[in-house]
């Protein structure tokens, strides 16, 4: 496997998800631009898996347990927000899970975290 070449794929990735998210919520499709958001730090998160174990990153999407396998010291504050991604891709993915639909306030707020956890783990890479 050529670690350098998964490496970009999970972090360009993150970063065309992050434009994805951006527009979705632009457009108030906040539950899918939430989605989005966790795409954005479940990929960058793999970039690390791929790096610190040198293989194809497990097929989860538990954003806690990719930062242990990545071997990432997340803040506690990080680690709640994964939380609040999470009730998304849940919804995304398991229509019976229908979390309350945020306001554009809370998603801009949300888009913003999710900018700079993106920004945090893609300079530790």
């Amino acid at each position: 496997m050529d670690v350098e070449k998964q490496i970009k794929y999970w972090k360009d990735g993150a970063i065309s998800d992050l434009e994805a998210a951006e527009a979705l919520i632009q457009n108030r499709k906040f539950i899918q631009g939430l989605f989005f958001c966790h795409l954005v730090i479940e990929k960058a998160i793999k970039a690390h898996v791929t790096k610190v174990k040198e293989e194809v990153p497990p097929r989860t999407h538990n954003l806690n347990y990719l930062s242990e396998r990545a071997e990432i010291e997340i803040p506690i504050d990080m680690r709640n927000f994964f939380g609040i991604l999470t009730r998304f891709q849940l919804e995304g993915r398991y229509p019976d899970d229908k979390p309350e639909i945020p306001s554009l306030s809370e998603c801009t707020k949300h888009l913003a975290k999710t900018k700079e956890i993106l920004e945090w783990l893609i300079k530790k890479l």
